[in-house]
């Protein structure tokens, strides 16, 4: 089971963004560790999961996994165009040693409900009893899980516990508490709302650069956190996100090059200088 803050980590790339970066992985977990938060989530959407292969991604989970101290948690997302590759991905997740299993609906065709509760229920099967966890992400799905495919996948997939929502605004989030389930927030301004309101924790992309202003936010509710947490997201909103998180990680000492996978692209000059002035 998830707690608390939870990052979702980039994914260290090099020979520009082509290959992994295998050496990077344990310095950005023991960073990550080191900063307070509760675990990671790898390769999500931060962590450009859905522009790696299978075996890509195979990789990179058991590198985290092999990297991680005792007591911190590690996640695996899933979620893939297909079912095929989705539930190849959760059963490895749970051989290899994972914490849980994350799954995004599939992006470009809007799956009925049918179809949706069809292709969760296949990939919480794959990785059963390791927890498993829908994420909720229409702006990256193009369309949203119904709460009623929720509430009949936990009668049929005993492994459900919670789900990740990274939609905004908070009134877009409240249907998904559901009771009995935990809930991870996925946009950081949201948090303490969300929190206030019942939800577990976050998983955040922006833990991943900054790790202990999230770990402030979610278990202290620090003021000073929710207002860090919108300054950077306002100051990265026009930026290449994922290349400036890893470039934002290379300004602080952990040796994550700014490479990222086509066609996803790198920071310009003034792109990397405003990175790090934050």
């Amino acid at each position: 089971m998830l707690k608390g803050a939870i990052a979702a980590a980039v994914t260290p790339l090099r020979d520009g963004g082509a290959t992994l970066d295998e050496d990077a992985l344990g310095p950005l977990v023991a960073f990550l560790a080191g900063n307070g938060v509760d675990g990671l989530l790898a390769c999500g959407t931060t962590g450009e999961g859905i522009l790696l292969s299978v075996d890509e991604r195979r990789r990179a989970l058991e590198l985290f996994l092999r990297s991680r101290p005792e007591g911190f948690l590690v996640a695996a997302h899933c979620g893939a165009q297909t079912t095929a590759d989705t539930t190849a991905l959760a059963e490895h997740a749970a051989q290899a040693g994972a914490d849980a299993v994350a799954v995004i609906a599939p992006p470009y065709f809007p799956l009925d409900e049918a179809e949706l509760l069809g292709h969760l229920r296949a990939a919480a099967d794959a990785c059963a009893p390791l927890p498993f966890y829908v994420y909720e992400f229409e702006g990256r799905s193009g369309y949203s899980i119904p709460v009623s495919v929720i509430k009949r996948l936990r009668e049929e997939a005993q492994n459900l516990v919670g789900l990740k929502v990274s939609d905004m605004p908070f009134s877009r989030v409240a249907p998904y508490l559901i009771e009995g389930l935990d809930l991870f927030v996925g946009s950081e301004p949201l948090v303490v709302d969300g929190l206030e309101a019942g939800a577990t924790g976050a998983v955040s992309g922006l833990a991943t650069a900054w790790p202990e202003v999230v770990a402030s936010l979610v278990h202290d509710r620090s003021p000073g956190a929710a207002r860090r947490v919108e300054q950077l997201r306002d100051a990265l909103a026009p930026l290449p996100f994922h290349a400036a998180l890893k470039a934002a990680l290379a300004a602080r000492g952990v040796p994550v090059r700014e490479d990222v996978r086509a066609p996803l692209r790198g920071p310009t000059h003034a792109e990397r200088a405003i990175v790090a002035a934050l």
